[in-house]
């Protein structure tokens, strides 16, 4: 009887734990939640999922059209580039210069950004309008004007693409989260934490980050398109990954001259950030609505 009381238990368990999660994802974008996997996938097991090496130069091979097209092949699905790599293996290997950068430069940018917003808020006063003008000159500053500066003096790398997008990122988040502790400050809790003793330190870790950590995943997941598209615009201009390193952004510039004969040395690459990008975004409007009751209302 205890054994079938156990399972029965275990059972109801596995029922409530099915529900919760099928409640968390009515509604949600399947599709752009599939291609975040893939996306995710891609970066994470290119090594293995690769038959290709992403910078090898076969000029036999170059520009053979992808399979379903006059002259396309199986051991090249999606194409080859100029010099004979295939397009597939690049955008596979592209994927995980792209999670890189975008978590690298949402960690370092996102977490400055938000520990400025927490201080700024918190203490108001000459210290929230000097941290905002920062931010105001910042958010100013043109960041591919920017990256190219840095790239001038220090050379193209992923390391400078990082610093070039962090330095401007943080002036987004501060903003976002200092009003996000504006309107917490008024709060009975804040008063009463106060009150009870609380340091300043507790009250913007246990009090005012918890409470803006909603705010602070939506906005995560829908700088990532940004930061993609900004890494991609970087490369395609020549300052952000340097050659032979596969990136989206210098795929697309390696076969501008290859438009009219080639389309697919360009077009596949931006069909992949088009995805992507998209399917952040998407994914953030819902998280937005998940965790915003009034959007829940609406």
């Amino acid at each position: 009887m205890a054994e079938i009381a156990r399972e029965q238990e275990i059972l109801t368990v596995k029922n409530r734990t099915l529900t919760k999660v099928t409640t968390a994802l009515q509604g949600a974008p399947l599709i752009p939640l599939f291609i975040i996997v893939v996306f995710a996938f891609a970066a994470l097991f290119a090594d293995v999922i690769t038959f290709h090496d992403s910078t090898l130069v076969i000029l036999p091979d170059r520009l053979i059209p992808p399979v379903g097209f006059d002259g396309g092949s199986w051991s090249h699905p999606l194409g080859t580039d100029p010099l004979g790599r295939d397009i597939l293996t690049r955008i596979t290997y592209g994927a995980r210069v792209s999670i890189i950068i975008s978590a690298t430069a949402l960690g370092v940018g996102g977490g400055f950004g938000t520990m400025i917003g927490l201080l700024s808020g918190f203490y108001r006063g000459k210290i929230d309008t000097l941290l905002m003008r920062l931010a105001d000159i910042t958010l100013a500053f043109p960041l591919i004007l920017f990256a190219i500066l840095l790239v001038m003096v220090l050379g193209p790398s992923m390391l400078n693409v990082i610093i070039a997008i962090s330095l401007v990122l943080w002036a987004r988040y501060a903003r976002v989260i200092r009003g996000e502790v504006l309107g917490l400050m008024e709060r009975d809790f804040i008063a009463r934490a106060r009150v009870s003793g609380a340091s300043d330190f507790r009250i913007m870790t246990r009090h005012l980050l918890p409470n803006v950590m909603p705010t602070l995943i939506v906005l995560l997941t829908l700088q990532v398109g940004w930061v993609i598209i900004v890494e991609a615009s970087l490369s395609f201009l020549g300052a952000g990954i340097p050659p032979p390193t596969p990136a989206w952004g210098s795929m697309l510039a390696d076969g501008r001259e290859y438009v009219s004969s080639a389309w697919w040395v360009t077009t596949v690459p931006g069909i992949a950030i088009m995805l992507v990008v998209l399917a952040f975004n998407l994914c953030g409007d819902w998280l937005r609505e998940k965790l915003d009751p009034k959007q829940r209302s609406v």
